[in-house]
């Protein structure tokens, strides 16, 4: 059996801490290396200390020390820290699974071309259940193309920084994708006072932050006479942390190339 060394980024974090304890609980995984920014709290210190068996994995700031053994990056922190790494792992054949959201047109471009250099698995979400859901909603498009208005609510915790949630977005492309539409044109992300009556071609996006709510999305199709929702739950981080693994375990025979979950999962 071949062994998965992945290095975590944002080791110091709640996302961070998951992935660890997923990575050194996996019979094939092994934690090769620790990252976070420069002061943060757990600089220096055992990536697993907080699970009571230290894996002999010190986090790091410099990014030579803190991939030196790895040939995996998982990266669930923020556009600009995710793009630093995603440099260096293209220059040295580090293998990224990047869960990070955010990311503007620039940043998905430099990520598309960094994985003409290194593997690379892509998605806003790596949940399975998640990324089933979005096979669900394109089929559910299809069939609800005309005489039914499309609203995406998600809700997350009080600390997330981007909004709408990179999934809710994910969502809304693909919805939009099967109805043959450019989500860029036909979003409505805020409504406030006189907005008139609804444009049927329209996806519309309600945001909920609030609490430690670690991840809710629901996608209702109104029609007249019926409703029907499909929605997700997250009640723990633990569905990204095994997502990953098994985007990683994906990547294993693959130099190059850019990926997301649906290829992952086998749902092309």
């Amino acid at each position: 059996m071949t062994t998965l060394n992945i290095a975590v980024a944002g080791a110091s974090g709640r996302m961070g801490r998951m992935l660890i304890e997923t990575i050194t609980a996996a019979d094939d995984a092994r934690l090769a290396g620790a990252l976070d920014v420069a002061g943060a709290p757990g600089i220096g210190s055992d990536a697993a200390a907080f699970l009571g068996k230290p894996a002999g994995v010190t986090i790091e700031s410099e990014l030579a020390k803190g991939l030196a053994n790895a040939g995996y990056l998982i990266d669930f922190t923020r556009p600009e820290g995710t793009l630093h790494h995603l440099e260096y792992c293209a220059s040295h054949g580090i293998k990224m699974i990047i869960g990070t959201t955010g990311f503007d047109e620039a940043g998905k471009a430099a990520i598309a071309a960094a994985a003409q250099k290194t593997a690379i698995v892509f998605a806003p979400n790596m949940s399975v259940g998640v990324n089933v859901t979005l096979k669900l909603l394109e089929m559910a498009a299809k069939s609800f193309s005309h005489g039914y208005d499309i609203e995406i609510v998600e809700a997350h915790h009080r600390h997330k920084v981007d909004a709408p949630s990179g999934t809710a977005l994910k969502m809304g492309e693909v919805i939009a994708d099967a109805l043959g539409r450019d989500l860029k044109q036909c979003a409505v992300y805020a409504r406030e006072g006189v907005t008139g009556e609804r444009d049927p071609s329209s996806i519309g996006f309600a945001t909920i932050r609030g609490g430690d709510i670690v991840g809710d999305h629901t996608v209702l199709f109104a029609g007249i006479g019926e409703r029907i929702e499909i929605s997700h739950k997250s009640s723990s981080r633990l569905s990204y942390a095994h997502g990953s693994l098994r985007a990683a375990r994906f990547l294993a025979d693959r130099q190059t190339g850019l990926y997301d979950m649906q290829d992952v999962l086998g749902l092309r």
